[in-house]
């Protein structure tokens, strides 16, 4: 069975909804039958600049940022993630590419997991090729392909797209965003017990 995980990589609810997410299936009876896919959604697509995420939220939020990111900060802390304060933001095109790059190699969850921790754990930047391409060889992605994917802004592109504008056509307006075997959707960072009934939902479907 196919699970579509819509969600994008600087997205701290993203962050959280796969820890939930991976809870549920590690108690899921038929788990080595399920297949993970990551699909692109960008929350700033329109994004040309990279600042502390610190500096954006609270252009956004005003007074009330602080608090809100240390109430999900304590989320994730719960979820037994590491959640640094201290990340940028920027625009998140190339990491998706890289992304559908590591998913032909087999490697695409091993990657996803290095640039989630690399960003939220770490505060590495996401938003230089230089620290880009370490985070997806760390991960085990060939430097060479890597590099010819960064150095191409076509390749991976059309891959990228038609992620979002199937997630347009599914009416989804944010993520993180779950689509079992293409027919039950779970929208938003549920608890691992939610996930694990939807998992045994569609199995049963």
């Amino acid at each position: 069975m196919q699970v579509e995980f819509w969600a994008d990589v600087i997205c701290p609810w993203c962050y959280i909804g796969k820890a939930r997410f991976e809870q549920a299936l590690a108690g899921f009876e038929h788990r080595a039958e399920i297949t993970v896919v990551h699909r692109a959604f960008e929350l700033d697509p329109g994004r040309a600049t990279v600042e502390p995420v610190q500096e954006m939220l609270a252009a956004k939020f005003g007074p009330r940022a602080g608090e809100m990111e240390d109430s999900v900060a304590q989320l994730a802390r719960d979820a037994g993630l590491e959640y640094r304060l201290d990340r940028e933001v920027g625009n998140t095109f190339d990491v998706h590419r890289l992304l559908h790059l590591a998913g032909e190699r087999g490697l695409q969850q091993e990657v996803l997991n290095a640039v989630l921790h690399a960003n939220f754990a770490e505060a590495r930047s996401l938003f230089t090729v230089e620290s880009l391409s370490e985070i997806a060889a760390e991960a085990g992605l060939d430097p060479a392909d890597v590099k010819a994917v960064l150095d191409d802004p076509a390749a991976y592109a059309d891959e990228v797209r038609a992620d979002e504008k199937r997630a347009r056509d599914l009416g989804v307006t944010g993520v993180p965003f779950v689509v079992l075997d293409n027919r039950l959707a779970v929208a938003g960072a549920q608890p691992a017990e939610l996930f694990e009934k939807a998992l045994n939902q569609a199995w049963e479907a």
